[in-house]
Protein backbone atom coordinates (compact mmCIF):
# COMPACT_ATOMS: atom_id res chain seq x y z
CA UNK A 1 0.00 0.00 0.00
CA UNK A 2 1.40 3.38 -1.00
CA UNK A 3 1.74 6.48 1.17
CA UNK A 4 -1.21 8.67 2.04
CA UNK A 5 -2.14 11.01 -0.87
CA UNK A 6 -1.01 14.07 1.09
CA UNK A 7 2.38 12.49 1.82
CA UNK A 8 2.72 11.38 -1.80
CA UNK A 9 1.95 14.92 -3.01
CA UNK A 10 4.57 16.61 -0.85
CA UNK A 11 7.20 14.00 -1.69
CA UNK A 12 6.56 14.41 -5.41
CA UNK A 13 6.88 18.18 -5.12
CA UNK A 14 10.20 17.86 -3.30
CA UNK A 15 11.47 15.19 -5.70
CA UNK A 16 10.88 17.49 -8.66
CA UNK A 17 12.77 20.34 -7.01
CA UNK A 18 15.68 18.07 -6.08
CA UNK A 19 15.91 16.93 -9.70
CA UNK A 20 16.08 20.59 -10.73
CA UNK A 21 18.84 21.26 -8.19
CA UNK A 22 20.80 18.24 -9.41
CA UNK A 23 20.49 19.44 -13.00
CA UNK A 24 21.75 22.86 -11.97
CA UNK A 25 24.61 21.76 -9.76
CA UNK A 26 25.57 18.21 -10.51
CA UNK A 27 23.95 17.18 -13.76
CA UNK A 28 25.45 17.00 -17.21
CA UNK A 29 23.61 19.74 -19.11
CA UNK A 30 23.55 19.73 -22.86
CA UNK A 31 26.27 21.76 -24.59
CA UNK A 32 25.42 24.52 -27.09
CA UNK A 33 25.72 21.99 -29.93
CA UNK A 34 23.25 19.66 -28.22
CA UNK A 35 25.81 17.04 -27.18
CA UNK A 36 26.41 15.97 -23.59
CA UNK A 37 29.73 15.49 -21.83
CA UNK A 38 31.15 12.06 -21.07
CA UNK A 39 29.16 10.69 -18.14
CA UNK A 40 32.23 8.80 -16.95
CA UNK A 41 33.85 12.13 -16.13
CA UNK A 42 34.31 12.91 -12.47
CA UNK A 43 31.15 14.32 -10.94
CA UNK A 44 31.16 17.26 -8.57
CA UNK A 45 30.44 16.46 -4.88
CA UNK A 46 26.84 15.71 -3.97
CA UNK A 47 25.03 19.01 -3.35
CA UNK A 48 23.77 19.92 0.10
CA UNK A 49 20.17 21.08 0.35
CA UNK A 50 18.94 22.78 3.52
CA UNK A 51 15.34 23.10 4.66
CA UNK A 52 14.30 26.23 6.54
CA UNK A 53 12.08 24.90 9.32
CA UNK A 54 10.11 26.80 11.92
CA UNK A 55 8.52 23.67 13.35
CA UNK A 56 5.15 24.54 11.79
CA UNK A 57 3.16 22.12 9.66
CA UNK A 58 4.32 23.46 6.28
CA UNK A 59 8.04 23.33 7.04
CA UNK A 60 7.86 20.06 8.99
CA UNK A 61 6.10 18.42 6.05
CA UNK A 62 8.82 19.81 3.81
CA UNK A 63 11.58 18.54 6.10
CA UNK A 64 10.11 15.04 6.22
CA UNK A 65 9.78 14.89 2.43
CA UNK A 66 13.35 16.13 1.98
CA UNK A 67 14.64 13.51 4.44
CA UNK A 68 12.80 10.80 2.48
CA UNK A 69 13.67 11.86 -1.05
CA UNK A 70 17.23 13.21 -0.75
CA UNK A 71 19.03 9.90 -0.02
CA UNK A 72 17.39 8.25 -3.02
CA UNK A 73 18.87 10.92 -5.28
CA UNK A 74 22.27 11.10 -3.65
CA UNK A 75 21.61 14.56 -2.22
CA UNK A 76 22.83 15.58 1.21
CA UNK A 77 20.06 17.10 3.32
CA UNK A 78 20.27 19.41 6.33
CA UNK A 79 18.13 21.95 8.13
CA UNK A 80 18.16 25.41 9.69
CA UNK A 81 15.70 26.91 12.16
CA UNK A 82 15.77 30.62 12.92
CA UNK A 83 15.10 31.86 16.44
CA UNK A 84 13.66 35.37 16.07
CA UNK A 85 13.61 35.89 19.85
CA UNK A 86 10.17 37.48 19.66
CA UNK A 87 8.42 35.18 22.17
CA UNK A 88 9.31 33.78 25.59
CA UNK A 89 10.95 30.38 25.27
CA UNK A 90 11.73 30.78 21.57
CA UNK A 91 15.25 29.44 22.14
CA UNK A 92 13.89 26.25 23.72
CA UNK A 93 11.44 25.83 20.84
CA UNK A 94 14.29 26.22 18.34
CA UNK A 95 16.22 23.50 20.19
CA UNK A 96 13.19 21.22 19.90
CA UNK A 97 13.04 21.82 16.14
CA UNK A 98 16.72 20.94 15.86
CA UNK A 99 16.06 17.63 17.64
CA UNK A 100 13.12 16.86 15.36
CA UNK A 101 15.14 17.56 12.23
CA UNK A 102 17.98 15.38 13.45
CA UNK A 103 15.43 12.70 14.28
CA UNK A 104 14.41 12.74 10.61
CA UNK A 105 18.04 12.04 9.68
CA UNK A 106 18.99 15.52 8.48
CA UNK A 107 22.60 16.61 8.88
CA UNK A 108 23.90 19.28 9.33
CA UNK A 109 21.20 20.90 11.45
CA UNK A 110 21.51 24.15 13.37
CA UNK A 111 19.56 26.85 15.15
CA UNK A 112 20.43 30.47 14.39
CA UNK A 113 19.41 33.30 16.70
CA UNK A 114 18.74 36.70 15.14
CA UNK A 115 17.95 40.19 16.35
CA UNK A 116 14.84 41.61 14.68
CA UNK A 117 14.94 45.35 14.01
CA UNK A 118 12.05 47.71 13.36
CA UNK A 119 12.62 48.89 9.79
CA UNK A 120 9.54 48.41 7.62
CA UNK A 121 7.37 47.11 10.45
CA UNK A 122 7.57 43.91 12.53
CA UNK A 123 6.71 41.46 9.76
CA UNK A 124 9.17 42.91 7.24
CA UNK A 125 11.90 43.24 9.88
CA UNK A 126 11.50 39.60 10.93
CA UNK A 127 11.57 38.49 7.29
CA UNK A 128 14.74 40.48 6.59
CA UNK A 129 16.48 39.03 9.65
CA UNK A 130 15.38 35.51 8.72
CA UNK A 131 16.63 35.67 5.14
CA UNK A 132 19.93 37.19 6.25
CA UNK A 133 20.38 34.25 8.63
CA UNK A 134 19.45 31.71 5.95
CA UNK A 135 21.85 33.32 3.47
CA UNK A 136 24.64 33.13 6.04
CA UNK A 137 23.84 29.49 6.86
CA UNK A 138 23.84 28.54 3.19
CA UNK A 139 27.22 30.20 2.71
CA UNK A 140 28.63 28.65 5.86
CA UNK A 141 27.65 25.12 4.87
CA UNK A 142 28.19 25.53 1.13
CA UNK A 143 24.55 24.64 0.43
CA UNK A 144 23.34 24.46 -3.16
CA UNK A 145 19.81 25.46 -2.17
CA UNK A 146 17.49 26.26 0.72
CA UNK A 147 13.93 24.90 0.60
CA UNK A 148 11.08 27.07 1.90
CA UNK A 149 7.65 25.77 2.89
CA UNK A 150 5.45 28.50 1.37
CA UNK A 151 2.17 27.04 0.11
CA UNK A 152 -0.47 28.11 -2.39
CA UNK A 153 -2.34 29.77 0.49
CA UNK A 154 0.73 31.86 1.33
CA UNK A 155 0.94 32.83 -2.33
CA UNK A 156 -2.68 33.97 -2.37
CA UNK A 157 -2.10 36.10 0.73
CA UNK A 158 1.00 37.65 -0.84
CA UNK A 159 -0.94 38.60 -3.97
CA UNK A 160 -3.69 40.25 -1.93
CA UNK A 161 -1.15 42.17 0.13
CA UNK A 162 0.48 43.39 -3.08
CA UNK A 163 -2.91 44.42 -4.44
CA UNK A 164 -3.66 46.37 -1.27
CA UNK A 165 -0.36 48.25 -1.55
CA UNK A 166 -1.03 49.20 -5.16
CA UNK A 167 2.54 48.25 -5.99
CA UNK A 168 2.05 47.11 -9.57
CA UNK A 169 2.24 43.87 -11.48
CA UNK A 170 5.54 42.71 -9.97
CA UNK A 171 3.99 42.80 -6.53
CA UNK A 172 1.00 40.83 -7.80
CA UNK A 173 3.33 38.11 -9.06
CA UNK A 174 3.83 36.93 -5.49
CA UNK A 175 6.65 34.61 -4.56
CA UNK A 176 8.80 32.94 -7.20
CA UNK A 177 9.34 29.19 -7.17
CA UNK A 178 13.06 29.98 -7.53
CA UNK A 179 14.59 33.15 -6.09
CA UNK A 180 17.65 34.56 -4.38
CA UNK A 181 21.25 34.77 -5.51
CA UNK A 182 21.98 31.97 -7.94
CA UNK A 183 18.51 30.49 -7.43
CA UNK A 184 19.31 29.66 -3.81
CA UNK A 185 15.72 29.60 -2.54
CA UNK A 186 13.28 26.97 -3.80
CA UNK A 187 9.59 26.75 -2.93
CA UNK A 188 8.29 23.26 -3.76
CA UNK A 189 4.81 23.74 -2.25
CA UNK A 190 3.49 26.75 -4.20
CA UNK A 191 1.04 24.45 -6.01
CA UNK A 192 -0.08 22.68 -2.81
CA UNK A 193 -2.52 24.01 -0.23
CA UNK A 194 -1.76 24.44 3.45
CA UNK A 195 -4.16 21.67 4.42
CA UNK A 196 -2.20 19.11 2.39
CA UNK A 197 0.96 19.87 4.38
CA UNK A 198 -0.91 19.68 7.69
CA UNK A 199 -2.53 16.40 6.70
CA UNK A 200 0.86 14.97 5.74
CA UNK A 201 2.21 15.80 9.20
CA UNK A 202 -0.81 14.28 10.90
CA UNK A 203 -0.68 10.93 9.09
CA UNK A 204 3.08 10.68 9.73
CA UNK A 205 2.61 11.61 13.42
CA UNK A 206 4.96 14.55 13.02
CA UNK A 207 4.67 17.02 15.91
CA UNK A 208 4.06 20.59 14.74
CA UNK A 209 4.12 23.98 16.41
CA UNK A 210 1.50 26.58 15.64
CA UNK A 211 3.05 30.02 15.92
CA UNK A 212 0.65 32.26 17.92
CA UNK A 213 1.73 35.19 15.72
CA UNK A 214 -0.09 33.48 12.84
CA UNK A 215 -3.36 34.01 14.71
CA UNK A 216 -2.56 37.44 16.18
CA UNK A 217 -4.78 40.14 14.63
CA UNK A 218 -2.02 42.67 15.27
CA UNK A 219 -0.29 41.29 12.17
CA UNK A 220 -1.61 42.19 8.73
CA UNK A 221 -1.06 38.75 7.21
CA UNK A 222 -2.83 37.12 10.15
CA UNK A 223 -5.91 39.32 9.67
CA UNK A 224 -5.89 38.55 5.98
CA UNK A 225 -5.62 34.80 6.64
CA UNK A 226 -8.36 34.58 9.25
CA UNK A 227 -10.70 37.37 8.17
CA UNK A 228 -9.96 38.63 4.67
CA UNK A 229 -9.68 35.41 2.65
CA UNK A 230 -12.65 33.71 4.38
CA UNK A 231 -14.75 36.81 3.63
CA UNK A 232 -13.70 36.69 -0.03
CA UNK A 233 -14.58 33.00 -0.27
CA UNK A 234 -17.93 33.65 1.35
CA UNK A 235 -18.69 36.43 -1.14
CA UNK A 236 -17.18 34.84 -4.27
CA UNK A 237 -17.31 31.12 -3.56
CA UNK A 238 -14.58 28.53 -3.24
CA UNK A 239 -11.59 28.70 -5.52
CA UNK A 240 -10.38 32.19 -4.59
CA UNK A 241 -7.01 30.89 -3.35
CA UNK A 242 -6.42 28.90 -6.55
CA UNK A 243 -7.43 31.89 -8.69
CA UNK A 244 -5.07 34.20 -6.83
CA UNK A 245 -2.21 31.72 -7.23
CA UNK A 246 -2.90 31.58 -10.98
CA UNK A 247 -2.92 35.38 -11.04
CA UNK A 248 0.53 35.33 -9.44
CA UNK A 249 1.95 33.12 -12.17
CA UNK A 250 0.36 35.10 -15.00
CA UNK A 251 1.53 38.37 -13.46
CA UNK A 252 5.06 36.99 -13.06
CA UNK A 253 5.19 36.01 -16.74
CA UNK A 254 4.04 39.49 -17.77
CA UNK A 255 6.41 41.25 -15.37
CA UNK A 256 9.37 39.16 -16.56
CA UNK A 257 8.59 40.07 -20.18
CA UNK A 258 8.32 43.79 -19.36
CA UNK A 259 11.55 43.68 -17.35
CA UNK A 260 13.35 42.12 -20.31
CA UNK A 261 11.92 44.77 -22.64
CA UNK A 262 13.08 47.53 -20.29
CA UNK A 263 16.61 46.11 -20.11
CA UNK A 264 16.81 46.02 -23.90
CA UNK A 265 15.35 49.51 -24.31
CA UNK A 266 17.50 51.22 -21.69
CA UNK A 267 20.61 51.57 -23.86
CA UNK A 268 18.59 53.25 -26.61
CA UNK A 269 17.36 56.05 -24.34
CA UNK A 270 20.78 57.09 -23.00
CA UNK A 271 23.03 59.63 -24.69
CA UNK A 272 26.77 59.26 -25.28
CA UNK A 273 27.46 60.35 -21.68
CA UNK A 274 25.04 57.75 -20.32
CA UNK A 275 22.33 60.24 -19.31
CA UNK A 276 18.66 59.42 -19.85
CA UNK A 277 17.06 61.40 -22.67
CA UNK A 278 13.58 62.58 -21.76
CA UNK A 279 12.20 62.66 -25.32
CA UNK A 280 13.20 59.06 -25.95
CA UNK A 281 11.83 57.96 -22.58
CA UNK A 282 8.54 59.71 -23.37
CA UNK A 283 8.17 57.61 -26.52
CA UNK A 284 8.27 54.34 -24.57
CA UNK A 285 5.18 52.60 -23.13
CA UNK A 286 4.67 53.72 -19.50
CA UNK A 287 5.26 50.23 -18.07
CA UNK A 288 8.65 50.02 -19.80
CA UNK A 289 9.64 53.61 -19.04
CA UNK A 290 8.89 53.29 -15.33
CA UNK A 291 10.96 50.14 -15.07
CA UNK A 292 13.93 52.00 -16.55
CA UNK A 293 13.39 54.81 -14.05
CA UNK A 294 13.21 52.39 -11.15
CA UNK A 295 16.42 50.63 -12.22
CA UNK A 296 18.17 53.98 -12.56
CA UNK A 297 17.07 55.06 -9.08
CA UNK A 298 18.28 51.81 -7.51
CA UNK A 299 21.61 52.06 -9.34
CA UNK A 300 21.98 55.58 -7.94
CA UNK A 301 21.59 54.24 -4.40
CA UNK A 302 17.86 54.18 -3.63
CA UNK A 303 17.03 51.06 -1.53
CA UNK A 304 14.75 48.80 -3.59
CA UNK A 305 12.59 47.95 -0.56
CA UNK A 306 11.90 51.62 0.17
CA UNK A 307 11.25 52.67 -3.43
CA UNK A 308 7.49 52.63 -3.97
CA UNK A 309 5.26 53.17 -6.99
CA UNK A 310 4.45 56.74 -5.88
CA UNK A 311 8.15 57.63 -6.01
CA UNK A 312 8.50 56.39 -9.57
CA UNK A 313 5.28 58.16 -10.59
CA UNK A 314 6.71 61.47 -9.33
CA UNK A 315 9.90 60.94 -11.34
CA UNK A 316 7.84 59.92 -14.36
CA UNK A 317 6.03 63.27 -14.25
CA UNK A 318 9.37 64.96 -14.91
CA UNK A 319 9.07 63.35 -18.34
CA UNK A 320 5.33 63.21 -19.05
CA UNK A 321 4.12 66.30 -17.19
CA UNK A 322 7.08 68.67 -17.31
CA UNK A 323 6.12 72.11 -16.00
CA UNK A 324 9.51 73.27 -14.76
CA UNK A 325 9.10 71.51 -11.40
CA UNK A 326 12.07 71.06 -9.10
CA UNK A 327 14.02 67.98 -8.09
CA UNK A 328 12.32 64.87 -6.69
CA UNK A 329 13.75 63.47 -3.45
CA UNK A 330 13.89 59.67 -3.35
CA UNK A 331 14.81 57.22 -0.56
CA UNK A 332 18.53 56.77 0.07
CA UNK A 333 19.20 60.51 -0.42
CA UNK A 334 18.80 60.08 -4.16
CA UNK A 335 17.63 63.06 -6.21
CA UNK A 336 15.99 63.03 -9.66
CA UNK A 337 15.82 66.21 -11.73
CA UNK A 338 15.40 67.28 -15.32
CA UNK A 339 18.26 69.25 -16.84
CA UNK A 340 18.32 70.36 -20.47
CA UNK A 341 16.22 67.51 -21.80
CA UNK A 342 18.09 64.95 -19.73
CA UNK A 343 16.94 63.14 -16.60
CA UNK A 344 19.68 63.10 -13.96
CA UNK A 345 19.27 60.64 -11.07
CA UNK A 346 22.10 60.73 -8.52
CA UNK A 347 22.98 60.95 -4.86
CA UNK A 348 21.94 64.36 -3.56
Amino acid sequence: MGPHPAVAAIRLAVRRVLHDILNDHQGFPAQPDGTRPDRTAERPPSPLVLVACSGGADSMALASALAFEAPKLGVRAGGVTVDHGLQPGSDLRADEVVLRLRGLGLDPVESVAVTVGRAGGPEAAARDARYAALDAAAERHGAAAVLLGHTRDDQAETVLLGLARGSGIRSLSGMAAVSGAGGRYRRPFLQLDRQTARKACMVQSLPVWDDPHNADPAYTRSRLRHEGLPALEKALGKGVVEALARTAQLSRDDADALDAWARQAEASVRDAAGLLECAKLYALPPAVRRRILRRAAIEAGAPAGALFARHIEEVDRLITGWRGQGAINLPGKVVAQRQGGRLVIRQG
